[in-house]
Protein backbone atom coordinates (compact mmCIF):
# COMPACT_ATOMS: atom_id res chain seq x y z
CA UNK A 1 0.00 0.00 0.00
CA UNK A 2 1.25 3.42 -0.84
CA UNK A 3 1.24 6.33 1.55
CA UNK A 4 -1.48 8.88 0.99
CA UNK A 5 -1.19 12.51 2.02
CA UNK A 6 -4.95 12.99 2.36
CA UNK A 7 -6.68 12.91 5.70
CA UNK A 8 -9.85 10.83 5.69
CA UNK A 9 -12.88 11.67 7.81
CA UNK A 10 -14.87 9.13 9.79
CA UNK A 11 -17.55 9.44 7.09
CA UNK A 12 -14.95 8.61 4.41
CA UNK A 13 -13.91 5.52 6.37
CA UNK A 14 -17.53 4.46 6.90
CA UNK A 15 -18.28 4.87 3.21
CA UNK A 16 -15.19 2.84 2.27
CA UNK A 17 -16.19 0.16 4.81
CA UNK A 18 -19.71 -0.02 3.37
CA UNK A 19 -18.31 -0.48 -0.14
CA UNK A 20 -16.01 -3.31 1.02
CA UNK A 21 -18.16 -4.96 3.75
CA UNK A 22 -19.30 -7.80 1.48
CA UNK A 23 -15.65 -8.84 1.01
CA UNK A 24 -14.64 -8.68 4.68
CA UNK A 25 -14.86 -11.60 7.13
CA UNK A 26 -18.27 -11.67 8.81
CA UNK A 27 -16.71 -11.64 12.30
CA UNK A 28 -15.24 -8.17 11.62
CA UNK A 29 -18.63 -6.48 11.30
CA UNK A 30 -19.24 -6.08 15.08
CA UNK A 31 -15.72 -4.65 15.42
CA UNK A 32 -16.53 -2.02 12.80
CA UNK A 33 -19.84 -1.19 14.51
CA UNK A 34 -17.93 -0.55 17.72
CA UNK A 35 -15.25 1.39 15.81
CA UNK A 36 -17.80 3.75 14.23
CA UNK A 37 -19.50 4.36 17.59
CA UNK A 38 -16.56 6.47 18.82
CA UNK A 39 -14.11 9.12 17.68
CA UNK A 40 -10.59 8.21 16.55
CA UNK A 41 -7.34 9.97 15.79
CA UNK A 42 -6.59 11.04 12.25
CA UNK A 43 -3.80 8.45 12.04
CA UNK A 44 -6.20 5.62 12.93
CA UNK A 45 -8.84 6.84 10.47
CA UNK A 46 -6.26 7.05 7.68
CA UNK A 47 -4.86 3.61 8.46
CA UNK A 48 -8.27 1.91 8.48
CA UNK A 49 -9.25 3.69 5.26
CA UNK A 50 -6.15 2.46 3.47
CA UNK A 51 -6.50 -1.08 4.78
CA UNK A 52 -10.04 -1.10 3.36
CA UNK A 53 -9.15 0.61 0.08
CA UNK A 54 -9.37 -1.88 -2.81
CA UNK A 55 -9.62 -4.75 -0.30
CA UNK A 56 -11.79 -6.61 -2.80
CA UNK A 57 -9.03 -6.46 -5.44
CA UNK A 58 -6.19 -7.61 -3.17
CA UNK A 59 -4.59 -11.03 -3.55
CA UNK A 60 -5.49 -13.66 -0.96
CA UNK A 61 -2.14 -13.09 0.75
CA UNK A 62 -2.66 -9.32 0.82
CA UNK A 63 -6.23 -9.76 2.13
CA UNK A 64 -4.91 -11.94 4.93
CA UNK A 65 -2.34 -9.30 5.91
CA UNK A 66 -4.94 -6.53 5.79
CA UNK A 67 -7.43 -8.59 7.78
CA UNK A 68 -4.84 -9.25 10.48
CA UNK A 69 -3.91 -5.57 10.64
CA UNK A 70 -7.56 -4.47 10.72
CA UNK A 71 -8.25 -6.92 13.54
CA UNK A 72 -5.28 -5.54 15.51
CA UNK A 73 -6.43 -1.94 15.06
CA UNK A 74 -10.14 -2.56 15.65
CA UNK A 75 -9.62 -4.65 18.76
CA UNK A 76 -7.31 -2.07 20.33
CA UNK A 77 -9.21 1.19 19.87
Amino acid sequence: MSECKLDHSQDDVKSKYESQAAFLPEEMKPLFEKFFASEHTQAILNEVFHLLKKYDLASDEEKSERTNRLNMVLQNV
